[in-house]
């Protein structure tokens, strides 16, 4: 039975709000050095916008699904449109460091609430051989906002300086809030779906049953290892990186930045297929995009002097594709639990990305301080090794924990069930 025009034309909308909230998350990448300026920020102080961002994004994913559990997710949604177009405004018109914060940590909220309440959509209205696939074009094409973010970001700033730029990335929001109430429905009967009011006792025995699946654990695991290196490039350390470590152009750093989204749009599709046609090997997937991004990043520190173009683009590409790979997580989540846990259990899995973005963001910022401490221009190439170097820390406690619990869930599973594409098992 084919999928009828409204399933798609919700999901493009659900697309579109997610691809403006990708837009406004990263959206500081290449305004770094601008901030600096504009707040006379040290390292730290510039991180802690990101990482209160990251914070709030990944302290609410929990709540989020459980909103979406209880409330629907148009009604999450269209909160998380107000929110996140209302808080890059006032970015755009703070003129002080508190001010900036403040804004960041309400972009961060309305951040929250938009994928968990897309992937709802798509398990809602479409076939069940198509959730993968969606799953993964989602989250792949989601990042087309980080495109937008590099590249035509670091002209507007340029151009039309920081307060206009970030109006009118403001501005829309009220085009997708009219898209969204005109043509969203929670569910093909009901335009708000409303599930059962749950007691403090029902909402912890249900996150409690999510996480007592050892599927749902390997996804948060899959998820903390797999796409925290693009995150911490694409929302701040890689065009300091890129320009100040590695002596490119700030052109070629934005389209460096860009690269790694072209990364995750194409690479989406190609593991949505294997993941699918092999989901035995999933983690195995996960783990060799991770052991990739290693040897990448190896090269690009130990090389002597600047790092050849070729090798930095083979860096964004190998990175962007870990956030595909992390939507193997949330496939995961989906086989794992009932449909009402679903929203739920991947809130839990979503936090394991943004934790891991967070501890790197502020490990990164706290080396560079400690090394060099002053303003950004005095940031030096010895540095910034040093600091990217503590990446290995964080990939090496999700590999570790990858490996556990693939083991576990493949003692609990057998090759031929999950083969065989049951439901409601914790796939490895």
């Amino acid at each position: 039975m084919p999928t009828p025009r409204r399933a798609w034309l919700i999901w493009g909308v659900g697309l579109a709000v997610y691809v403006t909230a990708v837009f406004h998350r990263t959206s500081l990448a290449v305004a770094g050095l601008a901030a600096t300026e504009r707040f006379d920020l040290s390292a730290s102080q510039l991180a802690a916008f990101t990482m209160l961002q990251l914070l709030v994004y990944a302290g609410m994913q929990i709540p989020v699904g459980l909103l979406v559990d209880r409330f629907g997710p148009r009604t999450v949604l269209t909160a998380g449109v107000v929110t996140i177009s209302l808080a890059q405004a006032g970015f755009a018109l703070a003129t002080t460091y508190p001010e900036a914060l403040a804004a960041r940590v309400f972009v961060g909220l309305g951040d929250a609430m938009t994928f968990i309440c897309v992937l709802r959509l798509v398990s809602t209205w479409f076939a069940a051989r198509q959730i993968p696939l969606l799953t993964q074009l989602t989250g792949s094409m989601g990042q087309i906002g980080s495109i937008a973010a590099a590249v035509p970001m670091t002209w507007a700033l340029s151009e039309l300086g920081w307060t206009r730029a970030y109006l009118i990335s403001a501005a829309v929001g009220p085009v997708l809030l009219a898209a969204l109430l005109l043509f969203v429905r929670d569910t093909p009967e009901q335009r708000h779906h409303r599930g059962h009011p749950m007691s403090r006792l029902t909402l912890l025995s249900s996150l409690g049953a999510s996480w007592a699946q050892p599927g749902t654990r390997l996804g948060f695991w899959v998820h903390f290892t797999t796409p925290f290196s693009a995150s911490v490039l694409v929302m701040l350390w890689g065009y300091p990186f890129l320009v100040l470590s590695e002596g490119v152009s700030k052109t070629v750093a934005g389209a460096l930045l860009s690269v790694i989204v072209v990364a995750v749009v194409a690479s989406g599709p190609v593991l949505g297929w294997l993941v699918g046609n092999h989901p035995w090997h999933r983690s195995t997937i996960a783990l060799s995009t991770v052991a990739a991004m290693i040897v990448a990043w190896t090269a690009v520190l130990a090389w002597p002097g600047d790092a050849p173009l070729w090798l930095l683009v083979v860096l964004v590409v190998t990175c962007g594709c870990g956030g595909p790979a992390s939507m193997i997580a949330f496939d995961v989540a989906r086989t794992s639990n009932p449909p009402d846990r679903m929203a739920s259990a991947s809130g839990i899995i979503n936090v394991g990305g943004f934790v891991a973005a967070l501890i790197a963001v502020f490990a990164i910022g706290f080396v560079l301080d400690l090394m060099t401490p002053g303003s950004s221009d005095d940031y030096t190439d010895g540095a910034f090794r040093v600091a990217m170097s503590t990446q290995y820390l964080v990939w090496g406690l999700g590999i570790v924990q990858i490996w556990r619990y693939r083991s576990i869930v493949r003692r609990t599973v057998g090759r031929e069930t999950v083969e065989a594409g049951s439901t409601m098992l914790p796939l490895p």
